[in-house]
């Protein structure tokens, strides 16, 4: 895809973008207060409807989005209770866990979902915890889903999850011909992009580090992350204009980036 935004427009848009933080930051409390609202709605129509799975699934969502996981737990755990062979329910107090960082507790729970059912996509979200855990079982999980051949979709997710697990015990070889694997399945794949280029930042090898960023932000010109990282780069390359330049292009994609907003306050 062609890079088709001019810098004048980003720039404007940018300014724009500074001029409404106040706005954002009332957005968020906008947000915040509606979420509050369902969650006191919810809790009444489950009041009246206490057998309603769908209102108490939707609960457990506002709960989650207001970070109150301990009581999204609860909720998963009642119904659990009602229906322990539901594979839906473990994965979801999975999912759950996991976003709350408590990653043994939402091992155990993938676990118990695929038990149920070994969903390929249910051992696939598995395995990529374990390899952020450095738990070289992601690799079995990995294997087993590639003897499916279900396809080069779930081939790239493979290669990709197995790349992680080697950048994370520091084995960056295997991990950049696995990455290499997973684009060659999926050359939109973005977060292998981004895994490749920690690598070389990482390392401070910060031109070929950027040339990868680069490479994300041609193949997907809407990726926020690819113009942040190239931020990242110039500036460690002491190219301040550079720098400033794609942190607000960055900005401009995806106005939640705190880290660009801090690094323009730093620089400008």
């Amino acid at each position: 895809m062609k890079y088709c935004l001019s810098i004048v427009v980003l720039l404007l848009l940018f300014i724009a973008g500074c001029k409404n933080d106040d706005n954002a930051n009332s957005s968020d409390e906008k947000r915040l207060r509606e979420n509050n609202i369902l969650l006191h709605q919810l809790e009444k129509q489950i009041a009246a409807n206490r057998d309603s799975i769908g209102l108490r699934l939707k609960l457990v969502d506002a709960l989650d989005s207001l970070n109150n996981y301990k009581e999204a737990a609860a909720q998963l755990d009642s119904l659990i209770g009602k229906d322990s062979l539901n594979y839906g329910l473990w994965f979801r107090k999975g999912r759950l866990l996991e976003t709350a960082k408590d990653t043994f507790n939402a091992i155990l729970s993938y676990n118990k979902a695929l038990k149920i059912y070994p969903s390929p996509d249910g051992q696939l979200q598995l395995a990529n915890l374990l390899a952020e855990s450095k738990n070289e079982n992601a690799l079995v999980i990995c294997q087993r889903v590639q003897e499916l051949r279900l396809g080069r979709e779930y081939s790239a997710h493979c290669n990709f999850i197995a790349g992680v697990y080697f950048a994370r015990i520091g084995n960056k070889q295997k991990a950049l011909q696995l990455f290499d694997a997973c684009i060659n399945d999926n050359f939109a794949y973005m977060e292998a992009y981004q895994e490749k280029g920690f690598i070389f930042y990482d390392d401070k090898k910060f031109a070929e580090a950027l040339k990868i960023f680069q490479m994300a932000a041609n193949v997907n010109n809407t990726y926020a992350d690819a113009y942040y990282w190239q931020a990242k780069c110039f500036e460690a390359m002491n190219k301040k204009e550079e720098a400033i330049k794609n942190y607000q292009t960055s900005l401009v994609l995806d106005k939640n980036l705190k880290e660009a907003k801090d690094a323009l306050k730093r620089l400008q």
